[in-house]
């Protein structure tokens, strides 16, 4: 009997390729997005396609309930978001909101939605996309920060609760990805007291040399694959060779020395 994935964010980039990539292996897909109007992932086989805005709850109820109405679900990808760079002080509190209803409410509210589905059977994967900016930070990205820390943490501590009940919880952090989501989900905010170092720290974020180790979207589904398959007890599966080299250098140097390093690099 096949099992069952339910992915947020499937319009493009990574969630798109996990569909295809769960697809092709035999999955039912339950790919969600906010527009799935003559959408190219309807005509594969095994994927169905429900409309969903994470920032709205009774949405996220509804798209769950719809789910589990055409049978059991056996994991949850929780894979929508968007990024919003900048000076803080330049940021409006309804981007504050957004970025915060987006990566991490959407995610935590998904996976609420489906737990007691989950519980109940005794058994379930739970994922969410986070990055290696929910492990390690770089300036101008305090608030996307906040929140890819905050699904780290927040699936950390799910774990131990859910764990009693055969659920596992487990984050996928990658590092570059070569998707549009720069230009597609990004919100770069400005104030003119941080200008001149905003620009140096963007140059030095679209350094072709810095970009080279980032990863396929395809890549990057291949460890969402194995997060939902492997069977292992392991909540955060570091992705791309990227953000493993980063968080191990993280690691090495502690925490205070890589932040200097990040500054120096980034802001001189």
């Amino acid at each position: 009997m096949s099992k069952t994935i339910f992915i947020t964010g499937s319009s493009t980039g990574l969630g798109n390729a996990t569909v295809r990539l769960f697809a092709q292996r035999g999955w039912k897909v339950i790919a969600t997005m906010r527009k799935t109007e003559n959408h190219e992932l309807a005509s594969i086989p095994g994927v169905t396609l429900i409309p969903l805005d994470v920032t709205r709850r009774e949405q996220i109820e509804a798209a769950a309930r719809q789910s589990l109405e055409l049978g059991p679900v056996d994991v949850v990808f929780c894979n929508a978001g968007s990024g919003l760079a900048g000076p803080l002080e330049g940021t409006t509190d309804e981007q504050l909101v957004a970025e915060i209803d987006t990566n991490l409410l959407g995610a935590i509210r998904t996976i609420k939605a489906f737990t007691p589905s989950f519980r109940a059977r005794g058994t379930g994967i739970f994922i969410t996309t986070t990055s290696i900016g929910g492990l390690a930070t770089f300036p101008f990205n305090s608030v996307y920060h906040a929140t890819k820390w905050g699904l780290e943490g927040f699936s950390e501590s799910l774990s131990f609760e859910l764990g009693k009940f055969g659920i596992q919880v487990k984050t996928v952090a990658p590092g570059g990805i070569r998707t549009d989501f720069a230009g597609r989900s990004l919100v770069l905010t400005q104030h003119p007291a941080y200008a001149e170092l905003l620009a140096k720290v963007l140059a030095a974020f679209s350094d072709p040399e810095r970009r080279k180790g980032g990863s396929s979207a395809e890549e990057i589904a291949e460890v969402v694959w194995e997060a939902a398959t492997d069977g292992k007890d392991q909540v955060t599966y570091v992705a791309g060779a990227d953000a493993k080299a980063m968080y191990a250098q993280r690691l090495a140097v502690g925490v205070e020395s890589f932040r200097k390093m990040v500054g120096k690099a980034f802001m001189g």
